[in-house]
């Protein structure tokens, strides 16, 4: 028997638009990232993926629409306080600030600890986090060796 349980969406966005002086990088966007399962944003360079990663992660201020994250809106800074710290985006640019040799464990291990997490925390966040993005397979793989790096 199939049972349809139906989810609020984890990412809601409505007449999202962004600007960066006259080039428009996002333009009147809607759309919902459904929950429990992944979703890539794919395009060439210049069509607004990292634009709207930096909106929906709370890194840029709005200009205009609604975007709501894990059931409230950006635009609420108590929401963006108490969310922002449930969100991990790193921007592939700010791959430049990896540690080339260490592996990708190490590397995220490295940035826990100067977060002050405990080793235990750390551990089990980081294999959280590996197997959430389909990481674990090249956790011990030097993070200068990944693509895009």
């Amino acid at each position: 028997m199939m049972v349809n349980i139906s989810r609020a969406p984890v990412i809601r966005l409505q007449n999202v638009s962004l600007h960066y002086g006259d080039n428009c990088a996002l333009d009147n966007l809607s759309l919902e990232f459904p929950a429990s399962c992944m979703v890539g944003l794919i395009g060439p360079d210049g069509v607004g993926k990292s634009s709207l990663m930096s909106l929906l992660t709370g890194a840029r201020a709005m200009q205009q629409g609604q975007i709501e994250v894990l059931g409230g809106d950006m635009a609420d800074p108590a929401h963006r306080r108490a969310v922002c710290p449930r969100i991990a985006y790193m921007p592939q640019g700010l791959g430049k600030n990896l540690y080339h040799t260490l592996s990708v464990f190490e590397n995220i291990d490295f940035f826990g600890r100067l977060f002050g997490h405990q080793q235990t925390e750390r551990h089990q966040r980081i294999n959280e986090l590996l197997e959430s993005t389909g990481l674990s397979s090249f956790r011990d793989r030097p993070a200068g060796k990944l693509s895009g790096v």
